[in-house]
């Protein structure tokens, strides 16, 4: 069944344009809250936890969906500003119907989103979401007075997710003489993430952790680490920490300020376990370097890959019944230590890492060489298939056949935009140069016949 409003995070958009309007926001908690209703086993009254990050839209949209939820009879605890992972911790420890994150992730501020968190702490089952989009074209009513929700703060919710990030640490192990510069893209994690390193004894340089509304993202954070990587060597750091606007991403870097993106510290992360028992696997995507897939079958580990989203990436796992995964974009997931990708968690799994190594970032990853990657970008008719083009399957067929097992061709649609991405991965970094513009001439050529 298509989805109308749903996508693979959650609903998001442009706020003041549609769905992101405090109107469509509160029927979309009338209608969550009527199948969350529906679907509650035993007695009391459904709750759900909202929590958002520092958009100055936030304020809107909380209260958009605390008068949705009330409508259909549904208890609300707000949490205020807490990351992603944090809100799904919560909501399973507390025992709650649901857990709902205003954020759009690590858009810019003009950006918002509404994401949902089952009970148990995982996103929302397909089945469920259809239901919740099923209700929304009913019309919205209200329940008798008496029937109403009833609303309040969450007392201590940071000081709950703090000591829940820190019980995910050894015990046996700290982080004393370590400095770290910690940024948190102004966003969710602002007020939470250094005070998680530091009372686990590490020095912490905080940057990116004065949010105003408008600045989470904004030349911070995980998807614009050179404010990290910067800071670290300004400070002479060991390490760099960065999250992304909701703190679900990890990108890190070491002291010569060189990044680490999700991909190799999906492989330290791997190696670490391995060096205490065996891993039968990990779970990519469709992006994930080839490397990783090289460096770890060639350790007897298992490497499967899944769509890109991490949605996608956690189907995987626990169909395969693994505990590791991720994506270079730094969605990291360990499932014995959370039920979701979680930036501040996933970073406590590499630092454990290399304290039990006792090697530093580069040492620990010096074994894995990526592959270099060229990704060019086609743009094609609205519509356009590549896969029944002949000659497009014959290019890509031959390239293939060039690389063997020393790199790899992907092709796909853009879900956003009319292109087709021609990604080439090869041991040398002309070779997936030009390999890659062999099959985007292709595709030109055969646009322009």
């Amino acid at each position: 069944m298509t989805r109308k409003y749903f996508g693979t995070d959650g609903i998001r958009g442009l706020v003041g344009e549609a769905p992101i309007t405090p109107d469509f926001v509160m029927r979309l908690g009338y209608a969550a809250g009527k199948v969350l209703a529906s679907k509650r086993s035993g007695t009391g009254r459904p709750t759900v936890l909202i929590g958002k990050d520092t958009r100055i839209s936030g304020y809107m949209l909380e209260a958009a969906l605390e008068a949705g939820f009330s409508a259909a009879g549904v208890d609300v605890m707000l949490a205020g500003p807490m990351p992603t992972p944090a809100i799904a911790y919560l909501t399973r420890a507390l025992r709650l119907s649901a857990g709902v994150v205003i954020s759009a992730s690590h858009n810019p501020f003009q950006d918002n989103g509404i994401k949902f968190f089952s009970a148990q702490g995982t996103k929302l089952p397909d089945s469920v979401e259809l239901d919740i989009e099923a209700e929304l074209d009913q019309p919205m009513n209200c329940v008798a007075s008496e029937k109403l929700g009833r609303a309040k703060r969450l007392d201590d919710a940071q000081g709950r997710y703090i000591e829940f990030c820190k019980s995910t640490f050894p015990n046996e192990l700290d982080l004393r003489g370590l400095k770290v510069v910690v940024d948190t893209a102004h966003g969710a994690a602002y007020n939470i993430a250094p005070h998680v390193f530091h009372e686990l004894g590490a020095e912490v340089i905080a940057i990116g952790n004065k949010p105003d509304g408008f600045n989470i993202n904004l030349e911070h954070g995980a998807t614009a680490p050179k404010a990290m990587a910067a800071a670290v060597q300004a400070h002479g750091a060991d390490l760099g920490i960065a999250l992304d606007g909701d703190a679900d991403r990890l990108i890190m870097c070491d002291a010569n300020g060189r990044l680490y993106n999700g991909d190799e510290l999906l492989y330290l992360m791997v190696m670490d376990r391995l060096a205490t028992g065996p891993v039968a696997g990990a779970v990519g995507t469709l992006m994930t370097n080839m490397a990783v897939e090289v460096a770890l079958k060639e350790k007897g580990i298992g490497f499967a890959r899944a769509k890109v989203g991490d949605r996608y990436v956690l189907e995987v796992m626990q169909e395969k019944g693994w505990i590791l995964g991720g994506e270079g974009s730094g969605h990291l997931l360990a499932l014995d230590k959370h039920t979701t990708g979680d930036g501040i968690i996933s970073a406590l799994q590499v630092l454990s890492a290399l304290k039990r190594a006792g090697k530093s970032l580069e040492a620990c990853c010096a074994d894995l060489t990526i592959f270099p990657q060229t990704l060019i970008n086609v743009r094609v008719p609205a519509g356009f298939d590549w896969t029944k083009n002949a000659a497009m399957v014959a290019e890509k067929a031959k390239v293939e056949s060039e690389l063997g097992d020393s790199g790899r061709v992907l092709i796909r649609a853009s879900g956003t935009e009319p292109l087709i991405r021609v990604m080439v991965e090869a041991r040398d970094a002309e070779a997936a140069q030009s390999m890659a513009r062999r099959i985007a001439d292709k595709v030109e050529t055969q646009l322009a016949a």
